[in-house]
C-alpha cells in the first residue's frame, strides 16, 4: 500500500466527470461560436482567462495547483496564474502539465484516468500566453469548485462512503538535513474480529509530513500493498485480511531542509459486505516484476558506469491466461521510462505500454475496460528499463558517480507493478469473447 507523493486523484469516476464536464463546457462554446477556432475569441478576437483558460486549469490543474495542494503555485485565479503564464505555456505545450508520461506513438492508448490535455486545449492555453495573456470579463469565470481539504480520503465518492478500517504506522521524526532515512514498523490489526474480503484500499501520508514522504510500501502479512495513492480492485476480485494478521510498514522519507516531528502514513480499506466472496481470490493486490532480474532464475548486476547509458530487460512467462488491469512502474533518478512487452505462444509480439519516468511523480495507468491485456498462458513479459546517467538528464544529480540498484534515492530500480488477476481457461476464453464484442460494438456506441 504505497504512500507515494504523487498527483492525487479521485478514482474512475472522477476523471470521467471531469472529462464530461470538460467536454460539455467545450461543446457549449462551440456551438456559441461555431467553429473550434472561434470557441475560444471573444469579439475583439482575444482569447481570455476568464471565459477559454479558467475552465481548463479548473479541470485538469487545481486539484494540485491550489492553496494546501502539492502544486508548486495556485492556479486559481487570473492573479494567481499570469505571473506563470509563459510557464504554463511551455508545461502543457511539452506535455509536461499534467503529468501523463505514457509514450503516445506506441502501445495501448486509452486508459480511464488518462490525465492528458486534448490538443485543442493545448491550443487554447497556447493562444492565451501568446495573445498577452488577457483576463477577460470575470463574468465568464466557472463556478468555484471546493476543492477537498485533504481530510476526507479520494476513495469516498467513488464508493460512497469512508473506509470500513483505518490504521496507521507510528510516528518518526524525519530529521532536517541528510540522506535518505526509512522507518519500518509494524503493527497489529486488533481492529479486526473475523475474516473479510477487501474491495479497495487507500494509503496517504499525515498532511503534516506529505512534503517528506518519499514513498512506502505497506504489507498485511504475506500479502503484497497495493499501488498508489489507492487501489480499487477489479470488479469480483478481492483480498483477504485475517484477525491477527501484521502490517508491516516500509516508509522512505527525505529531508527537505527542516524538521518533521511525528510523520505517520495511513491505510483505509473498505470490505466487501460479509456475505459475499470474490470470483477473483488475489493473493497479493499487485504482483512486481521486474527488469533487472527474471524472479524464477536469478539476477543481473546492475551497474551503470558514469556519463553512460543503458538497459535492464528481464524476462517473465505467465504460467496461467492472465488479466492486467493496471501498470505502475518504478525508477529513481537516472531512470528515463520502461517498457512492458508481450511474446505470444504463437510467436506474436506487442508493446502494451511504454512510458517516460520523472522521479517527482509516480502514476498508475488504469486500462480502458476494453483496452485491459488479456494474456493466453505460456506469454513472455518482457520489461525494459532504460537509464541516463549523462548530464543530458536534468534529474540527474551526478553524473560522474556509478550507480548501482538499491533503494537509496541516488541508487536505481527497475521494476513495475501490475494489478494482474490469474484466470481459468473457461474464464479466459468468454473474457476473450466479450472483449471481441466490446471492439465491434465501440464503433457504433461512439457514434
Amino acid at each position: 500500500m504505497s504512500v507515494y507523493k504523487v498527483l492525487p486523484n479521485h478514482g474512475r469516476g472522477g476523471y470521467e466527470m471531469k472529462r464530461l464536464l470538460l467536454t460539455a463546457a467545450l461543446a457549449l462554446l462551440a456551438v456559441v461560436s461555431g467553429t473550434v477556432e472561434l470557441k475560444a475569441q471573444d469579439a475583439a478576437g482575444e482569447v481570455t482567462f476568464s471565459r477559454d483558460v479558467a475552465p481548463i486549469l479548473q479541470a485538469n490543474c487545481q486539484e494540485c495547483h491550489r492553496p494546501g495542494g502539492i502544486g508548486p503555485m495556485s492556479l486559481l485565479t487570473y492573479q494567481d496564474a499570469r505571473p506563470w503564464a509563459p510557464m504554463i505555456r511551455t508545461q502543457v505545450e511539452t506535455r509536461t502539465m499534467p503529468p501523463w508520461h505514457v509514450d503516445r506513438t506506441i502501445g495501448i492508448q486509452e486508459y480511464q484516468n488518462d490525465l492528458s490535455l486534448l490538443d485543442e486545449e493545448i491550443q487554447t492555453i497556447v493562444a492565451w500566453v501568446d495573445g498577452g495573456a488577457p483576463e477577460g470579463d470575470p463574468a465568464d469565470l466557472p463556478s468555484a469548485v471546493a476543492w477537498p481539504d485533504g481530510a476526507s480520503w479520494l476513495l469516498e465518492d467513488e464508493l460512497g462512503r469512508p473506509p470500513d478500517l483505518v490504521f496507521r504506522s507510528p510516528g518518526f521524526d524525519v530529521e532536517n538535513t541528510g540522506l535518505d532515512q526509512w522507518f519500518e514498523p509494524d503493527v497489529l490489526l486488533t481492529e479486526l474480529d473475523r475474516p473479510r474480503w477487501i474491495r479497495a484500499t487507500e494509503s496517504r501520508p499525515s498532511l503534516h509530513s506529505r512534503e517528506v514522504t518519499h514513498h512506502g510500501n505497506t504489507t498485511i502479512s504475506k500479502f503484497g500493498g497495493p499501488g498508489t495513492p489507492f487501489d480499487l480492485y477489479p470488479d469480483g476480485s478481492g483480498l483477504l485480511v485475517e484477525p491477527g494478521q501484521r502490517v508491516t510498514f516500509n516508509l522512505h522519507y527525505f529531508p527537505r531542509g527542516h524538521s518533521v516531528e511525528g510523520a505517520y502514513a495511513e491505510v483505509g480499506l473498505w470490505f466487501y459486505p460479509e456475505d459475499y466472496e470474490p470470483e477473483y481470490k488475489l493473493t497479493a493486490a499487485t504482483r512486481v516484476f521486474s527488469s533487472y532480474k527474471n524472479l524464477d532464475i536469478g539476477q543481473q548486476t546492475m551497474l551503470i558506469a558514469p556519463h553512460s547509458r543503458g538497459i535492464t530487460q528481464a524476462f517473465h512467462v505467465l504460467e496461467e491466461p492472465s488479466w492486467i488491469w493496471s501498470i505502475r512502474g518504478h525508477q529513481h533518478l537516472r531512470g528515463t521510462g520502461q517498457t512492458l512487452e508481450a511474446i505470444y505462444p504463437d510467436g506474436r509480439k506487442e508493446v502494451l505500454t511504454k512510458f517516460n519516468w520523472l522521479h517527482a511523480w509516480s502514476l498508475t495507468y488504469i486500462y480502458d475496460d476494453h483496452a485491459q491485456p488479456l494474456l493466453p498462458k505460456g506469454t513472455v513479459l518482457v520489461l525494459t528499463s532504460y537509464y541516463d546517467n549523462t548530464a543530458d538528464n536534468p534529474s540527474n544529480p551526478d553524473p560522474d558517480q556509478w550507480v548501482v540498484h538499491g533503494r537509496r534515492t541516488g541508487d536505481e530500480m527497475s521494476h513495475i507493478h501490475l494489478q494482474i488477476v490469474s484466470l481459468d481457461q473457461e474464464d479466459y476464453d468468454q473474457r476473450v469473447a466479450e472483449r471481441a464484442r466490446m471492439v465491434r460494438e465501440r464503433p457504433a456506441a461512439g457514434g
